[in-house]
């Protein structure tokens, strides 16, 4: 593997989970240290960052925006910051942030990790176009999909999580215990986060399935 890597971001593939696009700079390039991506907001007015925080258990992660090109508009806990170009914005994981595009072409670059641990990337980037089927209750198609993305990746955790979901609500239970299991294995909070998610109600009762939340 080379020592480096050069690219732009007309470079890299945008992908969405149906609100906004953006570019998997970490996975495009191969990072595993540290989280980050890249969102473009190509009208003024347009949402760049979904609204959210940080503040569940698994996630917990500090967050760097960097304003790259434009002006943006971060509301942070409800308070409004304007950014322009070259601006640093930087976010504790309870803050409640999103960001909005103040001119066309604005884009934003965001770093992030969790304080005091060892980054784990989660392959959520390879799970996000999947994210609108999954909503609409596609499940099959959801299986079928991620199973390929798996078998690209089976190092990451979140898209084996994720597939046990659709596999729970499809009725597959077998398979969604062991992909389950198998998530848990490359990454450990996802079994307290499996015992309160409503997505594997049609296991909970499933031997299998209270063996894994059990720590088992």
């Amino acid at each position: 593997m080379s020592e480096y890597a050069v690219t732009t971001l007309d470079e890299i593939e945008v992908v969405t989970d149906g609100r906004s696009p953006w570019r998997p700079v970490r996975h495009h390039l191969g990072i595993t240290a540290f989280g980050v991506n890249a969102w473009t907001g190509k009208e003024a007015g347009d949402r760049i960052i979904n609204e959210h925080d940080e503040s569940a258990e698994h996630d917990r992660q500090e967050e760097l925006y960097l304003v790259q090109a434009g002006r943006a508009r971060f509301e942070l806990d409800g308070k409004s910051i304007d950014a322009p170009a070259g601006t640093f914005v930087f976010v504790q994981p309870d803050v409640k942030r999103t960001a909005f595009a103040e001119e066309p072409g604005t884009t934003l670059v965001a770093i992030g990790a969790a304080a005091g641990t060892a980054y784990q990337a989660s392959g959520y980037e390879l799970w996000m176009p999947l994210a609108e089927l999954f909503q609409a209750g596609e499940y099959e198609q959801v299986i079928e999909r991620g199973r390929e993305a798996i078998e690209a990746h089976p190092e990451y955790p979140m898209p084996l999580y994720n597939l046990a979901c659709a596999e729970s609500l499809a009725g597959h239970k077998d398979d969604a215990i062991e992909h389950l299991r198998l998530a848990v294995e490359r990454q450990e909070p996802l079994r307290s986060m499996a015992a309160e998610d409503s997505d594997f109600e049609a296991i909970r009762d499933e031997p299998g399935f209270q063996e894994l939340v059990a720590g088992g």
